[in-house]
């Protein structure tokens, strides 16, 4: 019997697609195996698109606490049946990137034998294999995740993360964008991962828009913008900021669906980002983007692999940054001078620079 796997991340977006150098690599050393993988809901959208994926566990934490609440018995029923379609693939290695020691317990509870992961607080103690880990705050995430596999013979190296469409939405992505026009997107707002305080990661609507303003005027795109269905106030106020000609060039899409926008940022020639969700698909999709990080360290959470060809990353080197440490987000007491120093001339500069105009931008002005 071949050997098989089941990678366990139940986190957001970004996580998911840092794993996906692993997936690869592990395919790599076993072409022949089977490889499943545990996540929630959200990123099941693109999962299930991933060729080298046999199946998917999905947990969703809120579903299982519901269930809990309504009564043990219905709660315990929804986790037992859940482990046994887990047992029943008879997997060989589980590899628990959640940080989170039930994850291992259920690996146990599911009769996988062999179980990798992190120590992280204590709670790699229902892994037999396992590497000590404080934080991520030295590498990239997706490195981190990469040093599992020496504990199961692999030998790790850099490779790019990946993304899949569907077939519907690659068409609809298709019949949206303007054949043979440059297209630039642009996800001007902060996402889901630091809920209330996501404002700290954006850089300010009216650098998006002045941005915005000035690349039609002088590059003539198509301009789209991704946000959240709750981000539409954020984005109209970009949008009443621009040129007639600008806002003719620009369409948003926060109605839009997680599948449909991972197509679409495929078809995008540049990506304009601050830290979230879109930002990641651009990149694994191979694009060029200009990206915004202040609180987050983009040497842990940025592009990855980033390379100067396809990549540049702005931010304003405040001595208190990067505030996000250790999974936890600092009080800010600069006014987000991280995210709101970078100017509107520098972001120019770059988006030029990897659209091969640099020689064309106009001097710097203030």
């Amino acid at each position: 019997m071949s050997r098989s796997f089941l990678v366990m991340n139940p986190f957001g977006i970004g996580d998911v697609l840092f794993s996906t150098p692993l997936v690869r690599q592990l395919y790599e050393a076993h072409p022949d195996a089977k490889i499943y993988y545990l996540c929630n809901r959200r990123t099941s959208t693109f999962l299930k698109n991933h060729p080298l994926i046999t199946k998917l566990f999905i947990y969703e934490r809120d579903e299982f606490r519901a269930a809990e609440k309504r009564s043990f018995w219905e709660g315990a029923k929804m986790l037992i049946s859940f482990l046994n379609d887990i047992r029943k693939e008879h997997i060989a290695v589980a590899i628990d990137l959640s940080l989170n020691s039930k994850f291992g317990l259920y690996a146990i509870l599911a009769g996988i034998p062999v179980r990798v992961g992190f120590d992280h607080k204590k709670r790699g103690r229902f892994l037999n294999r396992k590497l000590p880990l404080e934080g991520f705050d030295s590498k990239h995430v997706a490195e981190y995740y990469l040093d599992v596999l020496p504990l199961i013979g692999i030998t790790p190296r850099i490779s790019p993360m990946e993304i899949y469409s569907d077939e519907a939405s690659r068409e609809w992505a298709s019949r949206t964008v303007i054949p043979g026009k440059l297209v630039i997107g642009i996800a001007p707002c902060g996402g889901q991962t630091f809920g209330a305080s996501a404002g700290v990661k954006r850089w300010p609507e009216g650098h998006f828009a002045a941005l915005i303003n000035r690349l039609v005027e002088r590059f003539h795109p198509q301009i789209l913008i991704f946000a959240g269905p709750n981000e539409r106030t954020e984005v109209a106020a970009i949008l009443a900021q621009l040129t007639p000609i600008a806002k003719e060039a620009t369409r948003e899409f926060s109605e839009s669906s997680l599948a449909q926008i991972i197509a679409l940022t495929a078809d995008c020639d540049l990506f304009i980002s601050n830290d979230t969700g879109p930002l990641r698909f651009a990149d694994a999709h191979g694009k060029k983007s200009v990206s915004f990080f202040g609180p987050v360290d983009e040497r842990v959470y940025g592009p990855f692999p980033l390379s100067a060809e396809r990549h540049r990353v702005l931010t304003n080197p405040v001595p208190c940054r990067p505030c996000y440490k250790r999974f936890r987000l600092g009080e800010c007491h600069q006014q987000v001078a991280c995210m709101t120093g970078v100017s509107v001339d520098e972001a120019f500069r770059a988006c030029g620079e990897l659209l091969g105009e640099g020689r064309f931008l106009s001097p710097k002005v203030q």
